[in-house]
């Protein structure tokens, strides 16, 4: 595929990806009203409403760094489909966080601490999927990034692990809050890189 047709083809690819995107974020959102609407209908949780803000970062950031691609000189179905697979994981872990109902559980955090191994199970795919994204940006985005990049996949994933095993309420805080830690600190630090 040539350059050209390269550029005519991403924005089509972008607002399939954006549509799955899209309904993450409205996952998100409309959970967030409803705990605004009926705040006493189930007892908020600070681990709960943590990573729901990390992930509304992590759907935007995922929008922005996808842009890179159209710098691409080929996309392909492979990659096409790549990118709907790894919209389709963010959108399940927004599912994840607000589940239709919650008549088996006590609370969100009940039963987040009950779902984190589906929950830490799909970020750490998020991890992997991520090296892959990287990957099909080509060279000169692996050679922006240090050694905290690579250090970071196998790192997010024992702690992905370690997570998903425990269902200490200090550890999945900790988990949270070092998540939107690197969050930040990658945000500001790939800010001053070139798409």
């Amino acid at each position: 595929m040539d350059p050209q047709a390269a550029n005519e083809i991403f924005p089509h690819i972008r607002i399939v990806i954006g549509m799955v995107v899209g309904l993450g974020i409205t996952r998100l959102l409309t959970g967030i009203a409803r705990l605004i609407q009926h705040p006493k209908r189930h007892r908020l949780s600070v681990i709960h409403l943590l990573w729901v803000f990390s992930l509304l970062a992590e759907l935007a950031l995922f929008w922005w760094w996808e842009f890179a691609l159209s710098r691409l000189p080929s996309l392909t179905f492979a990659t096409f489909l790549f990118l709907i697979v790894y919209a389709l994981v963010l959108f399940l872990l927004c599912a994840l966080l607000f589940p239709d109902d919650l008549d088996e559980y006590a609370d969100y955090e009940d039963y987040f601490l009950n779902r984190r191994r589906w929950f830490f199970g799909l970020f750490a795919l998020i991890f992997v999927l991520d090296v892959v994204d990287t990957a099909l940006k080509g060279p000169a985005r692996w050679s922006h990034y240090s050694a905290d990049y690579l250090i970071q996949v196998p790192l997010g994933l024992g702690l992905c692990l370690l997570a998903s095993i425990f269902a200490n309420k200090r550890l999945q805080l900790a988990m949270a809050l070092l998540h939107i830690t690197y969050q930040v600190y990658w945000t500001a630090r790939v800010l001053t890189a070139p798409l």
